[in-house]
């Protein structure tokens, strides 16, 4: 028998998925499928002016990246659908008018201005800013001077003075006061469904079990009680998260850097390593464990174990674990995700050897934080990007330095063989001859076969070099330092 519980995410498109909206998503998703629930997406795009399809099919692509597969949605259809509000507005206005039939909603003709007056006046008098019922009372007669005058009316609900209480999952006991509530608008003047309405009568009608969401929704959350007692509705189960906040503990924004999962996506964050990150903020598992599959993330889910104060948003951690992720990955799965990279850094990877590649690949991997950065680490194997940076320019002008590459040099000329062997008969030489050893010894030789100062192992870089290559560049440096 399948379980009842019947989670969503209801994004607007009217921006970038942003990591915050992303960790809702994922905490939804989480508890669906640790329930064995059903994981919902609803698009809510009732916000003309700022709804864009393109941001909706970016949120749809954002979320597949992610691997956060819904049950039920616009894209796949459901029993509960439609899943886009703007394809229920007849459901809305059918609601709309119970309330009406009911005397418990009144048009409000206040304008914008009329009503940014009152707030900047409840301001100044240290009042906590709400609508103080102006259109209430108003008489029919007045109402229909209003209409004459081609104001087109708002609907108001008629907020009760009782006190609103319900039981968080994460912050326990919530208690709101009705009296320190305004009137507030359900639908606008232009016949658009306002949040709290709509979001009410989609959740009700979807049948949705539990409302996991952000902390700045929990007065929201007093409100649409309200409308659930209003219409006689069953109310889900509430659980708000804490935000995630910058390094100076305000809501994350553009202005601590990078807040979108597009924009990790095009940097190269892999998938998994950006989900386990965003599980970790804010929550906790067993044994203060940090690098978890999706399954373990799963299984430990408990809405019990989530913070109820922010979480710091730590760029560094979340790039400790990418390159985590990259280093464990295989290496054939890392190469296709690697081919966009590739390309933008001026490569064609149907051009190369595959074997080569993958060679180079394992040999680089374990120095990338990110998918992006391949550019910078593979171009030390072509010898047309070769060269020598400033640094390891000085360093190699340095005699100990010329004699340990004339002495492993002098051993290439005559090697023949494996490249490993080579190279470890290459060093052993360098090292008699010069008669240094350590850093001394293998700085020298790292700057003349790479032109850089840090790097992977050297040996494996010999070996995906080649001999040929490893010649080439160690006549290069010969002639350019006199050696």
């Amino acid at each position: 028998m399948e379980n009842k519980t019947r989670v969503r995410f209801a994004p607007s498109p009217t921006g970038e998925l942003h990591v915050g909206n992303a960790r809702t998503a994922l905490f939804n998703w989480m508890f669906a499928r640790h329930e064995g629930g059903r994981f919902i997406l609803r698009i809510e795009d009732t916000d003309e002016s700022r709804s864009d399809s393109a941001y909706q099919t970016s949120l749809l692509e954002d979320l597949k990246w992610l691997g956060l597969t819904w049950d039920e949605g616009p894209d796949i259809g459901g029993d509960y659908g439609p899943y886009r509000q703007s394809e229920r507005l007849d459901l809305y206005e059918a609601h709309l008018k119970k309330l009406v039939d009911a005397d418990l909603v009144y048009p409000c003709y206040c304008t914008e201005d009329e009503l940014e007056e009152e707030r900047q006046t409840l301001i100044l008098a240290k009042r906590m800013p709400r609508y103080l019922g102006k259109c209430r009372n108003l008489g029919a007669g007045e109402r229909e001077a209003l209409a004459a005058s081609g104001r087109k009316p708002s609907y108001r609900f008629k907020v009760p003075q009782t006190t609103i209480e319900f039981h968080d999952l994460i912050r326990g006991p919530m208690r709101f006061e009705g009296e320190a509530m305004g009137d507030f608008i359900i639908v606008r003047s232009n016949g658009m469904p306002a949040y709290n309405f709509a979001v009410v009568i989609d959740d009700h009608r979807m049948s949705v079990t539990h409302v996991i969401r952000g902390e700045d929704h929990l007065s929201n959350t007093a409100l649409q009680i309200m409308l659930y007692r209003a219409f006689g509705f069953e109310e889900p189960t509430f659980a708000h998260h804490c935000l995630i906040l910058g390094r100076d503990h305000a809501k994350l924004g553009k202005r601590h850097g990078s807040v979108s999962v597009g924009e990790f996506r095009r940097q190269g964050f892999l998938p998994e390593a950006l989900v386990n990150y965003l599980g970790l903020l804010g929550s906790s598992f067993a044994g203060g464990r940090e690098i978890l599959s999706r399954d373990e993330m799963i299984e430990a889910f408990s809405l019990s174990r989530a913070s109820k104060s922010g979480a710091v948003f730590d760029e560094d951690k979340l790039r400790w674990l990418n390159a985590a992720y990259i280093r464990n990955a295989a290496t054939d799965n890392l190469l296709r995700r690697l081919e966009p990279f590739l390309r933008a850094a001026g490569y064609r990877p149907e051009t190369l050897d595959t074997a080569w590649l993958t060679n180079v690949l394992e040999t680089v991997k374990g120095e990338l934080t990110t998918l992006a950065e391949i550019g910078d680490h593979i171009d030390l194997f072509f010898d047309e990007r070769y060269s020598l940076s400033k640094e390891a320019e000085r360093l190699l002008a340095s005699p100990g330095a010329r004699e340990v590459i004339g002495a492993f040099d002098e051993y290439l000329q005559r090697g023949e063989g494996d490249p490993g062997d080579i190279y470890a008969a290459a060093i052993r030489h360098a090292k008699e001859k010069s008669g240094v050893r350590g850093r001394d010894l293998f700085m020298p030789v790292r700057a003349a076969l790479t032109g850089k100062l840090k790097g992977p192992e050297l040996d494996r870089i010999f070996v995906a070099l080649g001999v040929d290559s490893v010649r080439k560049r160690l006549a290069q440096v010969k002639k350019t330092l006199s050696i």
